[in-house]
């Protein structure tokens, strides 16, 4: 099985249809003759199946999805007259699928960058967490101290601050 990178939603454009994904939902978008009306489509979503096509035709998607879903809170409709947006709500919303069907082209999950939620969702106390997290990083990448190193250093200078009676000419400040 090819793996290969994932689109700038997350997931495949694939020939017969595309898809993206978050960790909580997949949403795939199937091309459809422009002035598709619903009452020609077929899709079908089961727990672990997924069935799409127009009547009296042979299915553009067909076949076992690769995680399960919540079929009661998947949908679908017609955009534009022209292409078929169906949502499948993950199971399981903490993990990223590599493919929608099984046997499809795969992503690579590795690549997969999570959308960035805002720092002013986040309650206070994770907040912060990431706020320093973020802070140490760029401070790394400069090759600057993080904030824990500067903590240290700090707490260092204050001790030989107040100990000058101690000879610190050969302590290593980090």
């Amino acid at each position: 099985m090819r793996v290969t990178e994932p689109n700038s939603g997350n997931g495949l454009d694939l020939e017969k249809y595309s898809w993206t994904q978050q960790l909580p939902e997949v949403n795939l978008s199937v091309p459809v003759p422009e002035g598709t009306k619903s009452r020609f489509v077929v899709c079908e979503i089961k727990k672990d199946h997924l069935k799409v096509g127009l009547k009296g035709q042979p299915p553009i998607i067909d076949g076992e999805l690769h995680k399960p879903v919540k079929v009661d809170d998947c949908f679908w409709s017609i955009e534009d007259g022209k292409s078929l947006s169906i949502l499948l709500t993950k199971h399981n919303q903490m993990e990223w699928w590599k493919c929608v069907i099984k046997g499809d082209p795969e992503v690579d999950t590795q690549r997969v960058e999570p959308e960035s939620s805002k720092l002013s969702d986040l309650d206070p106390e994770t907040r912060q967490t990431v706020e320093k997290m973020m802070f140490d990083q760029r401070q790394k990448q400069m090759g600057l101290p993080t904030s824990d190193e500067m903590q240290k250093d700090k707490m260092l200078k204050k001790f030989m601050a107040e100990h000058p009676e101690m000879d610190f000419s050969r302590a290593k400040i980090a």
